[in-house]
């Protein structure tokens, strides 16, 4: 599961709907994965307003990557800097894998199993 696709998750539990503490959900015992993938540096920057910068930066100090910035970059590549931070971003949210472990809400502590990189997000009749 890249985390690319966390930025995008929110609890599916009914009684999450409209919490805050629903997103972003939290790895715990996550078991990572580098996998290079070619850097594009267009696609990072036509993400790059699409991305919860809070959500992502929070997400990467729980698992340790502690190189991105406290905000958002432009995405213009105008210095050395940002080149850094945007190969940084791409490392993160590209070549970055869980394979296994959970991530859980909040907000009502559900957790989702990640099973051999594909997360389980089907919830038992009692929380729909």
């Amino acid at each position: 599961m890249k985390l690319l696709t966390v930025n995008f998750l929110t609890c599916a539990v009914k009684g999450c709907k409209g919490s805050a503490a629903s997103f972003p959900l939290h790895f715990e015992d996550a078991e990572l994965e580098q996998r290079e993938i070619g850097y594009n540096p267009t696609f990072l920057s036509n993400i790059l307003p699409r991305l919860d910068w809070d959500a992502i930066t929070t997400t990467a100090l729980e698992l340790g990557f502690t190189n991105l910035p406290a905000t958002k970059p432009d995405g213009s590549f105008e210095t050395a800097d940002e080149h850094k931070v945007m190969r940084d971003l791409h490392t993160l949210l590209m070549e970055t894998e869980v394979v296994q472990g959970k991530m859980v809400c909040r907000n009502c502590g559900h957790a989702y199993q990640i099973k051999e990189g594909i997360a389980n997000f089907l919830l038992p009749n009692h929380l729909v």
